[in-house]
């Protein structure tokens, strides 16, 4: 009974929690918060001064009493503390019409993180007001997100490219066959990036630069039309300001390990798929879902990789935070994916 006065004062909510993004779902009303997992702190204080866009602004451009950090690191927490206040943020952003109970919270995680990390993420949820927590992997999330026919007895595979982490499941049946999770995500694409930026040209670039270089003319493949675009960042040499521009070919080379690391990922898990199902694989193929999944022509990449129709998910950036969604609306029936 006490539960259910509870429920009625409270928002059950689904959290994609994400190395470069974090998304709430909440019951009955959708996605209502989609901001960058970035917190900005006074370095006096510990006392946080800003958390999501506002934070990814300062990104590289604060003042030494001010630093501006993401605590999630390949798809973990690498500052207890620091996400907690972020979590804690969101959480009352997302139930602040329903102050009288704590919300139960659904959190996705990769699928790879220790029973550590399964921990700190529980606890960091509960010490930010959380009245009851469930994790749920990340590629079952994306699936459910996807509305992919999971419950069926045949075989629904799904990479999800995030920050931080790709994950690759093979789904049948409600239940995971097969998974496997790599730190390589949208973060590895701009390091590679910066890295490739500063060898070839002697120009130190941030990480806001990467990133706007790998969405704008990023691509796993040759496109009809190469794209350029004009970078600004620092000469090495002299430590003055400079301008260049640079091509889509150039990001490719520079992506050309990540990439590779993606394939192999998913032949390993192609690879290890039963015989049964990898005949459904043969037609239905596999879906993309996550940030990266955006990057041009990955998804023909990997169909030449593998031999296998690929798409990109409707929406997907926003899958796994639609598959916690989903499962807090049918929470008595699902509690027996989250773990």
């Amino acid at each position: 009974m006490l539960g259910k006065i509870f429920n009625l004062f409270s928002n059950d909510i689904g959290i994609d929690l994400g190395t470069a993004n974090t998304l709430v779902f909440v019951k009955d009303r959708g996605i209502v918060l989609r901001e960058p997992s970035v917190v900005a702190i006074n370095n006096t204080t510990r006392k946080v001064v800003a958390v999501g866009e506002h934070a990814k602004r300062m990104l590289g451009r604060t003042p030494g009493s001010i630093t501006a950090l993401r605590p999630m690191k390949d798809g973990v927490i690498a500052d207890f503390e620091i996400t907690e206040a972020m979590l804690r943020h969101f959480i009352k952003q997302a139930n602040k019409h329903r102050n009288f109970a704590g919300p139960r919270v659904v959190v996705a995680v990769p699928s790879g993180i220790t029973e550590v990390e399964r921990r700190a993420v529980k606890e960091s949820a509960t010490h930010a007001g959380a009245r009851e927590v469930m994790l749920l992997q990340e590629p079952m999330a994306a699936a459910i997100g996807l509305r992919l026919p999971i419950e069926e007895p045949t075989a629904n595979m799904i990479v999800d490219i995030g920050g931080g982490t790709t994950e690759v499941a093979i789904i049948s049946y409600s239940d995971v066959v097969y998974t496997k999770s790599v730190r390589v995500g949208g973060d590895e694409m701009d390091t590679a990036i910066i890295n490739y930026v500063k060898r070839a040209y002697n120009l130190v670039i941030g990480e806001r630069m990467a990133e706007e270089i790998k969405i704008r003319i990023g691509s796993a493949t040759p496109l009809e039309d190469e794209l350029t675009l004009e970078i600004k960042g620092r000469d090495s040499s002299a430590g003055l300001p400079k301008t260049l521009q640079i091509s889509s070919q150039e990001i490719r080379e520079a992506l050309v390990d990540t990439f590779s690391a993606m394939i192999e990922l998913v032949r390993n898990a192609l690879e290890r798929c039963p015989p049964e199902l990898s005949a459904d694989l043969v037609d239905r193929g596999f879906f993309l879902a996550g940030g990266g999944s955006l990057i041009r022509g990955l998804d023909k990449l990997l169909s030449d990789a593998t031999g296998l129709p690929v798409m990109v998910g409707e929406d997907p950036l926003s899958a796994v935070a639609n598959g916690t969604g989903i499962v807090i609306q049918n929470l008595k029936d699902s509690r027996s994916r989250a773990y």
